[in-house]
């Protein structure tokens, strides 16, 4: 029988008060990260990364259509947070470049605001997500807020424009995938969600033929019309409808150059499985390139700010998402060892870490040993 201890335990004051002062921190960055998504939604970073003079609540306001008492709290409590800069003297708020960069500039690979609209789905979804953890029965990606979707899309996209064609392709084989891209290549991106990574690709290298595919039908229809937008037909690019595991071949006789999985793999029930078909469409010589978040292989080397934010994501969607059908639940902080082993299982007898980058690290698997 448990039998209570009785004795006063001696509270050491100056932990507790550093403790508490971290919750408060957080609690205060929580709070904001809803005036973040206000400043997003209304324009208001725009408007003050586009001013050429620091502006106060009435000029902002104005410039955005927006209520200046309410512009008034919200610029107090972006510059509490040194997301903006207050002058007592003018009593202005100031927007500096570096700060636009990451808050405003969508095509700066710095650019984080997705990331706020994604985490505003994980508070709609609360109640699924908690549940999820009690049944242990997982929260299908398709079945949370639509936020999510299109934060991460937004979130993804700097990195992957940044990236993708620039470097991460480049470094497969040696540069050897890339030439065959520009000559002409058939390509599977494999969970593509809104097609980003498709696209990019697409627009990249002309000559080559992309097809994305992915197991959320809203995510897709939002595909085709970005890629109609892009002004791509579908002799460039098309998407389809199809789990990792049953997709099909370009044509019934014809496999993939390359097969992509951006950011997918850790998230899927049976990667193993889906290793396996992407192994079973490639050609011989054909290559596989997963892009993964970059994570150590010793859990307590992940115990920082991005390891944080990656382990909030994973358990309220990535792992989940997983779990739906028990899955192997990678997470997203899965690491190189559990990845290669992944593939191994799956029959690849070639597997590397080709590049990387502050948030992914990109890995290349083959058929054939090298």
């Amino acid at each position: 029988m448990f039998k209570q201890n009785t004795e006063t335990k001696k509270i050491n004051e100056a932990k507790l008060n550093e403790f508490a002062e971290k919750v408060m921190g957080d609690l205060a960055a929580t709070l904001s990260s809803v005036m973040v998504n206000v400043g997003d939604r209304l324009g208001l970073y725009e408007a003050l990364a586009k001013s050429d003079k620091p502006l106060d609540s009435h000029e902002l306001s104005k410039k955005t259509g927006t209520s200046e008492r309410c512009v008034r709290e919200w610029l107090a409590n972006q510059a509490a947070g040194g997301y903006i800069i207050y002058d007592k003297v003018t009593k202005r708020y100031s927007f500096p470049h570096e700060h636009a960069m990451v808050l405003a500039n969508i095509n700066s690979p710095l650019y984080l605001v997705g990331g706020f609209q994604a985490a505003a789905s994980y508070f709609k979804d609360v109640e699924k997500i908690s549940g999820a953890f009690r049944s242990g029965k997982g929260l299908a990606w398709g079945d949370h807020d639509h936020n999510l979707f299109e934060g991460t899309e937004r979130l993804f996209g700097p990195n992957y424009r940044a990236n993708i064609s620039t470097s991460w392709i480049p470094s497969l084989e040696n540069g050897k995938v890339e030439e065959k891209l520009k000559r002409g290549a058939i390509v599977a991106d494999v969970g593509c969600g809104h097609g980003l990574s498709t696209i990019i690709m697409a627009k990249a290298y002309p000559n080559s033929k992309f097809i994305g595919f992915d197991n959320h039908g809203p995510s897709i229809d939002k595909a085709r019309v970005l890629a109609q937008n892009e002004g791509l037909g579908k002799d460039r690019i098309s998407f389809e409808i199809n789990s990792a595991k049953d997709y099909p071949l370009f044509y019934p006789d014809t496999k993939y150059d390359l097969v992509t999985i951006y950011d997918a793999l850790h998230d899927m029930d049976d990667p193993v499985g889906a290793a396996q078909h992407a192994l079973c469409s490639l050609k011989e010589d054909g290559t596989i390139m997963l892009v993964e978040p970059s994570a150590n292989d010793n859990l307590e080397n992940n115990f920082t700010p991005l390891g944080r934010a990656m382990f909030a994501g994973s358990a309220c969607a990535c792992v989940l998402s997983s779990m739906t059908n028990n899955g192997l639940a990678l997470g997203a902080q899965a690491g190189q060892a559990k990845i290669a082993e992944v593939m191994k299982k799956a029959g690849f007898k070639s597997f590397r870490l080709v590049t990387q980058t502050l948030v992914n690290m990109v890995y290349e698997a083959k058929p054939t040993q090298d």
